[in-house]
């Protein structure tokens, strides 16, 4: 994936004032909800713009990136949105028995096998994840790729996750839905998005 560096990338975020610090987290007690690689954001402000009492946290690897979705975001001053610009390997670094739930949208399908450990649904990244998870882990996942579906299907289950939603055809479903700029793309292209919803408890 080649990743254009937009001229201001440095500037937009060095003025960001909504990237989120261990120290100050959110002022309140209310849920927080994780979408890692939150790509250009879009998901992430319906998200926080639809559920007031959810506090929201994007996760994106590449600057470049992020700085798209400050400049979506940076308008509308949410209380309850804040970024991060990281690994999601480093996430319990910052996020340790923090979190309620996790959205994984259109993740790096990461094809070939002997990449599988990187897929964000990997054995090595669930257990990730339950450093993550406060009480109970909750994973939603959303993808137009078969196989990185059936792979997150079967390593989910192995792992322990029971499977509450399923969908190989989410826009034909009575589920609540915020589309992501990639979901608008793959559905006009006529594609079929599939949905998982999985939890967890903690041991």
């Amino acid at each position: 994936m080649r990743i254009r560096n937009p001229k201001d990338k440095e500037e937009v975020i060095n003025s960001c004032n909504f990237i989120y610090k261990a120290e100050e987290g959110f002022k309140n007690n209310l849920p927080i909800h994780l979408e890692i690689g939150m790509g250009k954001g879009q998901f992430l402000l319906n998200m926080a713009l639809n559920n007031p009492y959810i506090n929201f946290i994007g996760v994106e690897k590449y600057s470049a990136i992020a700085s798209i979705a400050i400049k979506k975001i940076r308008d509308y001053e949410l209380p309850n949105l804040k970024i991060l610009i990281m690994d999601a390997q480093n996430l319990p670094d910052i996020l340790k028995n923090k979190v309620s739930c996790i959205y994984l949208n259109f993740s790096d399908p990461w094809p070939k096998k002997r990449h599988a450990k990187r897929r964000l649904t990997s054995p090595g990244f669930l257990k990730i994840y339950d450093l993550l998870f406060q009480d109970k882990c909750l994973i939603i996942q959303k993808t137009d790729n078969q196989e990185l579906f059936d792979y997150s299907l079967e390593s989910l289950q192995e792992y322990g996750y029971i499977i509450d939603e399923l969908s190989y055809d989410l826009h034909q479903e009575n589920i609540f839905n915020i589309k992501t700029e990639y979901e608008e793309k793959f559905s006009k292209e006529g594609i079929k998005i599939k949905y998982l919803k999985a939890h967890k408890d903690l041991k």
